[in-house]
């Protein structure tokens, strides 16, 4: 079919990216957790009720994605299901900001309801992509996910400024916050901006007609076809391979890593640096630099970059070399975060890495299980991303009460020195018919 006769396939990029920045609002909740356990607001929630909301929220992305969207989308298109997904994102906040200091209320809004909306939109992007660029997947799944790293930054700089060390892109606006906003008002806002916001992106959401292909691109033949998506499972043939339990032990370790480091950045550099002799307050602002700069912009980058790279290096080697490089970054963690400049290049360096998973991980799905099945196959290695939703953020917040941050980060570098041993053994699975 001819390439021209269809809509530009950039477009379907484009889409993505927006979305995506508006979902990766669960990554900036770094932003509202300070007014919500300060004692002397209006919330006053533990630091456990707060971290309560967000891996409640995470675990719904990645169970809302896996029972629910993969199939729906299937069925009915991405378009629908993405705007759907935008609507329930949207009302959730609205809910979290009309509650009050209600911890049920925020736990329901932008917990369950704000996860679950994120969790019908986010796989709408990755398997239209990923029809529409068979031949570039890891770039193109690294960019339509990219907003999300992406999003995070933007979300949590809108409440306190565009300011980043001593480089200030807002001069004299100290953001929502400075201008007398409350956690409450910006819920709201920010609801009613999701819900807007997916939309529009949702509207370019369309499958490429039957049968099309790139103008110049052939779909491999032979051994080689086995790596390049053509071989289409059924989420039942799938889960019965070695190679989806592979993939899936490989991304729950490394989400458990990345988000254990989002959930306590805050609260890890504050002690680490405070303990080497810095103040409290230059430490709270280094922290804070380190998660709403460092992190959070490289995690977005990391998602571009892994996944260019995967599609030159190939998707095994570009998961090994990502786990091992994550494994020593994040036992040095431990040992360097006391440092302005060890939890600077510790948490561009994490973010880095974590961010690849988001595009080496769908990329490996349709490689091994098919172009055209990722958008049911994926939701089901992703659950594995609620997995480590849940263990990293509450091991991490368990020892950091104890004051054994080392029992934190250094067994889970570990674990991703064992991942990356299991990508290295990785072979593709054996071909089925259709």
């Amino acid at each position: 079919m001819d390439e021209q006769k269809v809509m530009n396939r950039w477009w379907v990029v484009v889409g993505g990216i927006l979305i995506q920045l508006c979902l990766g609002a669960i990554y900036a909740w770094s932003a509202f957790t300070g007014r919500l356990n300060a004692l002397d607001g209006a919330f006053r929630f533990t630091k456990i009720q707060t971290q309560f909301i967000f891996s409640l929220g995470l675990a719904s992305f990645a169970v809302v994605m896996a029972l629910v969207a993969g199939k729906w989308q299937a069925k009915v298109g991405p378009r629908v299901v993405a705007i759907t997904g935008g609507l329930v994102m949207g009302l959730g906040y609205v809910i979290g900001g009309l509650s009050g200091a209600s911890f049920w209320g925020i736990l329901l809004g932008v917990g369950l309801l704000g996860g679950a909306g994120i969790g019908l939109a986010y796989v709408c992007p990755i398997a239209t992509c990923v029809k529409w660029f068979p031949d570039k997947k890891g770039l193109i799944t690294g960019l339509a996910v990219a907003g999300f790293g992406f999003g995070a930054l933007i979300w949590v700089k809108l409440t306190s400024g565009f300011k980043f060390g001593p480089l200030d892109l807002t001069p004299g606006w100290t953001g929502l916050y400075g201008a007398g906003w409350g956690v409450s008002q910006v819920f709201i806002l920010y609801g009613v901006l999701f819900a807007v916001l997916v939309t529009l992106g949702a509207l370019v959401m369309l499958n490429p007609p039957e049968g099309w292909k790139p103008a110049g691109w052939t779909p491999p033949t032979g051994a080689a076809a086995a790596t390049s998506g053509q071989s289409n499972f059924t989420v039942g043939q799938m889960v019965r391979t070695p190679q989806y339990w592979s993939l899936f032990v490989m991304f729950t370790i490394g989400a458990t890593a990345g988000l254990m480091v989002i959930g306590v950045i805050g609260l890890f550099g504050k002690d680490a640096l405070t303990g080497h002799g810095i103040e409290a307050a230059k430490a709270t602002v280094i922290a804070g630099t380190a998660m709403g700069l460092f992190y959070a912009l490289l995690n977005g980058l990391g998602r571009i970059i892994w996944g260019s790279l995967s599609d030159t290096l190939g998707r095994k080697p570009s998961i090994a070399l990502m786990s091992l490089l994550q494994g020593v970054m994040m036992i040095l963690f431990y040992f360097i975060g006391g440092y302005e400049w060890g939890l600077y290049l510790a948490a561009a360096v994490i973010g880095f890495n974590f961010g690849g998973n988001f595009a080496l991980f769908p990329a490996a799905t349709a490689d091994f299980f098919g172009n055209k099945s990722v958008g049911t196959n994926y939701p089901w290695v992703f659950l594995s991303y609620g997995v480590g939703g849940i263990v990293g953020p509450i091991v991490g917040g368990a020892m950091g009460d104890a004051k054994a941050w080392g029992w934190a980060f250094i067994p889970a570098g570990i674990a991703c020195l064992v991942a990356a041993g299991i990508a290295l053994a990785l072979k593709p699975p054996k071909a089925v018919e259709g």
